[in-house]
């Protein structure tokens, strides 16, 4: 039995969309005629889903979002712990999903575990979805036997992630918004309030002071040619996304970003967590370390990060251990390292992973508190130090004015 998403009209000619369940699109259309309505579509989920994934559409969206997804993973998990059969779980949280998406997601999965496959192949049909991650713990759950335990340690890592995300976002935002409301403020005082009090200073006549030229020869620049440099950064901007599309580009720029002074160490912290947490998962959920280690290194946004922990799994497979081929790549924080031969030592690697996850995020949660606190006092210098010099730049013409009435 398959899932089947039909398009109907019913008996006063409005559409109606669906899925059902049935063998065959005939006796699905039979179904529907049964109850009144007309199809005018009926698709098998997988069929119509593969034909989504061969045009590969420029702006796809993910089906799912990281908070949906898991709580879909803890629904999954507390009805397998329940032994419930896998198809009726997936049947149930299809019918708990209240978004059309999640809901043919869902069905599409389980008409895949119907028919034979394991929830793990099911779940690689939809990779927008379901990453190489968690197909790749599902699939050693359900070879161990621990199928819910697997999913409940899949959530929280879900979570863990999307707080994580969610943190940096509401750090950065004060200071986002602070300096897209300062440039807004200057470039309206420049291009509507600058030229009318300047206009009445050149009715009276006289010589204006250098500042106040200064002003109008910039508030000139922006009227006129504001618009030309909005669209030139514009396209500045997407020529650099289309040049970073080449993956030789993209690594070269990833090399360079590592050695930044600063945010260098950021973003290779940040990857190390990444990588060490994904690695930890894996390997406590009996994924196989090699395995484990390539998608540990999938999973990281830095390509020249990514290309070590690949050769780290080629000298893992000849014999080396973690550790050396770790730091053989020179890619690596020290104290991760220690922690990772600390680990390999005592036999506790899973832990170690985790603590060292825990340790690189907490640096990089340190670094963007720091910035945050330092930004929203620079932006607020520089927005006043601009106000301030449109101000004087309007007030010297008055002072010289006045000078000229006083003599």
């Amino acid at each position: 039995m398959a899932a089947f998403e039909y398009v109907a009209l019913d008996g006063k000619g409005r559409q109606k969309k669906g899925i059902v369940e049935g063998d065959t699109p005939k006796q699905i259309r039979q179904n529907l005629r049964e109850k009144g309505l007309v199809p005018l579509e009926v698709e098998a989920v997988t069929e119509k889903h593969r034909k989504q994934q061969s045009r590969k559409p420029l702006f796809a969206s993910p089906g799912m979002s990281p908070a949906d997804l898991s709580l879909v993973t803890r629904q999954l998990s507390t009805l397998i712990n329940a032994a419930i059969p896998v198809e009726e779980t997936l049947k149930a949280v299809a019918d708990q999903c209240e978004k059309a998406k999640q809901k043919t997601v869902m069905m599409g999965v389980r008409s895949r575990v119907v028919e034979g496959h394991t929830m793990a192949d099911a779940l690689r049909e939809y990779p927008r979805v379901f990453d190489g991650l968690y197909c790749s713990m599902v699939a050693a759950g359900e070879k161990s036997g621990h199928l819910d335990e697997v999913l409940d340690r899949l959530a929280d890592y879900t979570e863990s992630r999307e707080e994580m995300r969610s943190k940096i976002f509401s750090a950065l935002a004060y200071p986002m918004i602070l300096a897209v409301v300062s440039l807004g403020i200057i470039i309206f005082l420049l291009s509507y309030v600058v030229p009318k009090i300047v206009n009445s200073y050149r009715d009276m006549g006289g010589e204006l002071p250098g500042l106040t030229q200064a002003l109008i020869s910039t508030s000139d620049f922006v009227i006129n040619y504001g618009v030309y440099i909005g669209i030139a950064l514009s396209l500045v901007i997407a020529g650099i996304k289309w040049l970073l599309r080449n993956p030789k580009r993209l690594k070269s720029w990833h090399r360079k970003v590592l050695k930044l002074p600063l945010f260098g160490r950021v973003s290779r912290n940040v990857n190390a967590a990444r990588f060490s947490r994904t690695l930890s998962i894996l390997n406590s959920s009996s994924v196989p370390l090699l395995d484990a280690l390539k998608i540990s290194g999938d999973v990281m946004t830095n390509l020249e990060l990514k290309e070590a922990v690949h050769e780290a799994t080629f000298k893992v497979r000849e014999g080396s251990s973690l550790k050396a081929a770790l730091m053989s790549t020179g890619q690596f924080p020290p104290m991760m390292l220690h922690m990772i031969g600390s680990g390999e030592a005592s036999g506790e690697l899973d832990r170690m992973l985790e603590k060292a996850a825990a340790n690189q995020e907490r640096q990089f949660e340190h670094f963007i508190n720091t910035l945050t606190s330092l930004i929203g006092p620079v932006m607020i210098l520089i927005m006043g130090g601009f106000v301030l010099t449109i101000v004087l730049a309007i007030l010297l013409p008055i002072f010289q004015m006045n000078q000229l009435l006083a003599g």
